[in-house]
């Protein structure tokens, strides 16, 4: 049986891979290894729980303070002998993190084949979202199987010269797990601490609630402020909308929302990071959010819930074109004119909120699946 192994290390990754690595288990076709490098300890841990995941290899890479440089260097050395000693026939890894360039590097010179889920993001600036674009090129270069979430991804592949053959357009693998997550959502519900029943996913009040979240190192300093500065004038203009923000535990992202947003009003609520079904449940109960994660642009569409994207790029311009997002930056005029459209003018509301989801059918784990078993020859 051909040896297929995972390899992922953040919070985001491991929402995006355990679908694929559940399909995969269910469907017997490979045996199947789960690597993690522990970017996000108990974050990671927090996912894998959910979805009953248990990894074969943990290499718990984080040390404090630890740069990126430090970080490549010990991922690429320990991944080395993780495949030297395991011997996979293919390494899958999923998006833009440090874990995704290190663990392909690391395949690439052990002359491992490499498949790349949610492949042929850009945003066409090297820097932005740093490092995260580089990490997306680096990795096409040396990848064998590019599974790209959208047709703009593949047309990016192929733009970049990459084999037709080579690339496989699946949708993307967090509609597979979001779907997944509001399945045990309605078996067992969640309760969010420190935020009132009223605001609660399971309450049916009519409240509107606005889910902010930031945590992009391109936002720090000046970006950060304007977010905060434009959640505090939004949530004096609209005393009747309560903001939730469950805050990053970076420093760069604790200090500006804690000294321009704590204790600032009964209307905003700073609330610790959630785990991903917590995390779910506030999305279903949202009227619109607000944020910088790529993650939130692919998933908020399936709940039928508008998204402001505040970055001056975005890798995922589906959703913009589709309509299901706007591209606010943060620029305070933009946020707040835009938000405040959206709570107050129903049309341009339904207009958003009824876009189809263009990530994806739920079903991107079985395409995966099925090219993985064509590649390999199974």
């Amino acid at each position: 049986m051909k040896k297929v192994c995972f390899v992922f290390g953040t919070r985001p990754e491991a929402i995006k891979m355990a679908p694929v690595i559940l399909h995969f288990r269910e469907m017997g076709t490979f045996e199947v290894k789960v690597c993690v490098t522990g970017q996000h300890r108990e974050m990671l841990n927090q996912v894998l729980d959910v979805f009953g995941i248990t990894p074969d290899i943990n290499l718990d890479l984080m040390q404090p303070d630890q740069s990126l440089s430090k970080l490549t260097g010990r991922a690429i050395e320990k991944l080395d002998q993780v495949f030297r000693e395991d011997k996979p026939d293919l390494v899958l890894v999923q998006g833009d993190t440090t874990t995704v360039f290190c663990a392909a590097l690391s395949a690439f010179y052990n002359n491992i084949p490499i498949g790349h889920i949610e492949a042929g993001l850009r945003t066409g600036n090297l820097k932005s979202p740093w490092p995260e674009e580089a990490n997306r090129i680096l990795t096409t270069r040396i990848a064998d199987l590019h599974f790209a979430p959208t047709v703009a991804a593949r047309q990016n592949l192929i733009k970049e010269g990459i084999c037709k053959n080579q690339v496989f357009e699946t949708g993307n693998t967090v509609v597979d797990a979001l779907l997944r997550a509001e399945n045990i959502l309605k078996e067992k519900p969640v309760k969010i601490e420190d935020l009132p029943d009223f605001l609660q996913p399971e309450s049916n009040s009519q409240i509107k609630m606005v889910l902010v979240t930031s945590h992009r190192r391109e936002s720090y300093g000046g970006g950060f402020e304007r977010i905060c500065k434009s959640i505090r004038n939004l949530a004096e203009n609209h005393s009747d909308v309560h903001f939730v923000f469950p805050v990053h535990l970076n420093p760069n992202v604790q200090e500006p929302v804690n000294r321009i947003l704590g204790n600032n009003a009964n209307n905003i609520h700073l609330i610790t990071p959630q785990p991903y079904l917590h995390f779910v449940g506030l999305m279903l109960r949202s009227y619109i959010i607000l944020t910088d994660s790529g993650g939130i642009q692919e998933e908020a569409p399936s709940f039928g819930k508008p998204v402001l994207v505040m970055r001056d790029t975005t890798e995922r311009p589906e959703a913009i074109n589709a309509g299901s997002s706007i591209l606010v930056g943060t620029n305070i005029d933009k946020i707040v004119s835009t938000a405040h459209e959206l709570l107050t003018n129903t049309t341009a509301y339904n207009r958003m909120a009824n876009v189809a989801n263009p990530y994806g059918d739920g079903k991107a784990s079985i395409r995966v699946h099925d090219a993985c078993k064509s590649f390999l020859g199974c």
